[in-house]
């Protein structure tokens, strides 16, 4: 069986935020990058509670839809003082509702299950995974960890998702108030963007003409 090797890539998801991040995390890569909605390709299905069997369902969906790798991420915010939600229901914390944004809905949720605790800790989580086919017997899987504390109020008015709150402490800034580039040299996918990536070298996963062979 001819070896696969990685000459495009699909991302499994239509997240604007998260697209804007791959593109500049895999610039190193060398590789043409497209998302699945660009290719037609609807949202998989996240039935699952884990973060690293929901990427694996949209990574194989992605590459069974389109016949190319995929590489899907699920991601969130865990706070140990909730029992670590909202979790893996992150991106739909609180209820929907129309002509409101999910993320300010999202946020004042997590704001107001917490106006009580003492404890503000809090990590992002990002699991990334990588399928060359859709039947892969050997995902590359990576997982990033971003730890800090849920502030009261919000700052910056970079980044999407709970960024505004995320606030961390050794930087003395929220997540929100960081560039794309500081962002990317810290966080959790910047993170789990990095160990992928050792991991497709160490395999030996690039194409013979990427810009990296």
């Amino acid at each position: 069986m001819a070896k696969v090797m990685i000459e495009q890539l699909v991302v499994a998801s239509a997240n604007p935020g998260k697209l804007r991040e791959f593109e500049r995390l895999l610039e190193p890569l060398g590789v043409k990058v497209c998302s699945q909605s660009s290719l037609g390709v609807a949202p998989a299905p996240e039935p699952h509670e884990t973060f690293v069997e929901n990427a694996l369902a949209k990574a194989r969906h992605a590459s069974a839809q389109t016949g190319l790798p995929a590489l899907a991420d699920d991601s969130g915010i865990c706070v140990p003082a909730l029992a670590l939600a909202p979790g893996v229901h992150s991106a739909r914390y609180a209820a929907a509702q129309a002509g409101q944004s999910q993320d300010a809905l999202n946020n004042d949720k997590l704001i107001q299950a917490l106006a009580n605790q003492t404890d503000r800790r809090a990590y992002y989580v990002a699991v990334l995974v990588l399928v060359l086919h859709a039947a892969d017997p050997l995902p590359v899987i990576a997982q990033g960890l971003w730890f800090g504390e849920v502030a009261k109020t919000p700052r910056g008015e970079n980044g999407f998702g709970y960024d505004p709150y995320f606030w961390l402490p050794d930087l003395g800034a929220t997540a929100g108030e960081l560039d794309a580039v500081q962002k990317n040299a810290v966080s959790h996918r910047g993170q789990a963007m990095r160990s992928l990536m050792a991991q497709i070298e160490a395999r030996d996963l690039l194409a013979p003409t990427s810009p990296q062979r």
